[in-house]
C-alpha cells in the first residue's frame, strides 16, 4: 500500500470519528433539553394550578358568626401564608346598611335571605347569594334557670325580664315570627342590636332571659343555659354569603367563600351548633 493511499484512509477514520462524537453530543443536547423544558412545563403548570394568595380582605358578617369565623380565618390564614382576613361582625341590616352606603368589603355573610336581598336589590353583590348554614333560635336563661323557664309562653310572665333582637335584626325578625305563630304578645325589657348584645344581657345578669340562637348558648358555655322551644322549627335562618362587586381583593375573598363551603368549614360551623343549609 502506498503512503498517499495510507494517509488518505487514515484521514477517513478520523473524520468519521468526528461525525459520531458530534452526534452523540447533539443527542445528550437534546434530550437534556426536552427534559428541561418538560420539568419547566411541569413547574408552569404546577404554579398555575394553584396560584400563591396575598393580601387583605374584609368581611362583614352576622354576629352570630363570629367565633366559627374567627377559626375560619386563623385556618384560612395558615394555609395562605402572606394573607389577612378582618371582620366586621354585627347586625345583618346595619352590615347592609353600611355596605349598599359603600363601606369597602369583599365578602358579605348575612344572618338571613331578607338582609342579603337589601345588598342584592343594590347590585352590590359579584355572585349569586348562596346558603351556606342555618341556625334555629332557642331561649337563654341564668345558669341553672333559676326561673324554671320551660316554653316560649313563660316569657311572656311579668314577673320576668326578657330581651330580644330587635325586630329588623334577622334573630329578631324569627323571635317574632315564633311568637306571632303562637299567638303570643311579649313586651321585651329591650330590643338589642345584634343577637350577642341580647346573649349579653344574660351573661351580665341583667336580664332573665333572652331569645337567641342556639351557636349563642352553646359558644356562652356555662355563662347560660338553653332552653329549646319547639315553635322554633317555624323559624329558622338561611344564612347566605356572596362577593361583593366592588371587592378590593376578590381573588382571596373567593378562596375564603369556598373555604366556608367547603367540607372544613361546614365542620367548624356544625360543630358550633349550625345546621346543614
Amino acid at each position: 500500500m502506498t503512503r498517499s493511499v495510507r494517509r488518505t484512509r487514515q484521514t477517513l477514520q478520523m473524520a468519521g470519528a468526528s461525525v459520531a462524537a458530534l452526534l452523540a453530543l447533539s443527542a445528550c443536547s437534546s434530550s437534556s433539553s426536552d427534559d428541561n423544558s418538560s420539568a419547566k412545563t411541569k413547574s408552569d403548570t404546577s404554579s398555575s394550578a394553584s396560584p400563591k394568595l396575598s393580601g387583605s380582605i374584609t368581611v362583614f358578617a352576622a354576629a352570630s358568626l363570629k367565633e366559627s369565623f374567627t377559626t375560619l380565618k386563623a385556618d384560612f390564614e395558615k394555609a395562605h401564608p402572606g394573607t389577612t382576613v378582618t371582620f366586621s361582625f354585627g347586625g345583618s341590616d346595619t352590615l347592609a346598611a353600611q355596605i349598599t352606603s359603600g363601606a369597602p368589603a369583599d365578602v358579605f355573610a348575612a344572618a338571613s335571605a331578607k338582609t342579603m336581598a337589601l345588598v342584592t336589590a343594590e347590585n352590590d353583590t359579584a355572585t349569586t347569594p348562596a346558603t351556606f348554614v342555618r341556625n334555629q333560635l332557642e331561649i337563654a336563661t341564668l345558669p341553672g334557670n333559676p326561673d324554671k323557664i320551660s316554653s316560649l309562653k313563660d316569657l311572656t310572665k311579668s314577673s320576668l325580664k326578657v330581651v330580644l333582637c330587635d325586630k329588623t335584626v334577622p334573630c329578631g325578625a324569627a323571635a317574632q315570627k315564633a311568637l306571632d305563630a303562637s299567638r303570643l304578645k311579649l313586651t321585651p325589657a329591650s330590643y338589642e342590636e345584634d343577637v350577642k348584645s341580647a346573649l349579653n344581657k344574660v351573661v351580665l345578669k341583667e336580664a332573665d332571659a333572652a331569645v337567641v340562637y342556639k351557636t349563642d348558648v352553646k359558644a356562652a358555655g356555662s355563662k347560660v343555659e338553653g332552653v329549646e322551644f319547639p315553635e322554633s322549627a317555624n323559624a329558622i335562618n338561611e344564612y347566605p354569603i356572596a362577593l361583593l362587586k366592588n371587592a378590593p381583593n376578590p381573588t382571596v375573598a373567593k378562596a375564603f367563600i369556598a373555604l366556608v363551603q367547603s367540607a372544613e368549614g361546614q365542620q367548624v360551623l356544625n360543630e358550633a351548633g349550625f345546621l346543614k343549609p
